[in-house]
């Protein structure tokens, strides 16, 4: 299994070598630094431990200080399911994907804040005539007539606080891989805004 961490950036256009267009967002990939690799023997259950990123050391405790020695001082530190023969201090970039990978992409959503039933679960409203005043947005009845005697239903799609969810995005495809300046280009929009941490893995 491939994998790699890195900061979404923004979108662009590749052209295959049939001279077909594909909308792309470019991923600032790596390097990653094995910070630990766990056993079962040990641990319990196998897994790469890695970081990636830059932060202060003012802004790191003593445990991961002391956990990270002298391998760098990182901003995420995610687990992978174990794959090859890793050791402590070894780096993982973007050369370790091709064009064609098929990806898995998770992230998290843009924040939208509260949010009504008309941007947040696609209702329609209510009709711009026939006495309707201010309820033009408004969600409806919300319980009413059902078996629950009154109650409102479980499930109930209401307003609320709507993004900042981890989404995971199946089958995408690896269209370009830039070595030079870490950066890995991946068919098709991805969650998040500018900057957002990102997740990529490849079996």
């Amino acid at each position: 299994m491939k994998f790699i961490l890195g900061k979404k950036l923004n979108m662009t256009q590749i052209f295959d070598e049939a001279g077909n267009v594909h909308g792309a967002t470019v991923i600032t990939a790596g390097p990653l630094v094995v910070t630990q690799v766990k056993t079962k023997e040990v641990d319990g259950y196998e897994a790469v431990q890695v970081g990636f990123g830059e932060r202060r050391v003012k802004n790191i405790n003593k445990a991961q200080q002391g956990h990270f020695k002298t391998l760098g001082n990182f901003a995420h530190v995610k687990e992978f399911p174990k794959a090859g023969d890793a050791k402590v201090g070894d780096k993982i970039d973007v050369s370790t994907f091709a064009v064609g990978d098929t990806v898995t992409v998770s992230s998290i959503s843009k924040g939208k804040g509260f949010q009504g039933v008309i941007k947040r679960h696609q209702f329609e409203g209510g009709p711009r005539s026939h006495g309707q005043k201010h309820s033009e947005r408004a969600p409806g009845s919300i319980s009413g007539g059902t078996r629950n005697g009154g109650r409102v239903p479980k499930g109930m799609r209401m307003g609320g606080r709507m993004g900042s969810d981890r989404i995971t995005t199946q089958n995408l495809k690896v269209v370009a891989v830039d070595t030079e300046n870490n950066q890995i280009f991946i068919r098709g929009a991805i969650a998040g805004r500018k900057g957002t941490l990102v997740e990529i893995l490849a079996k």
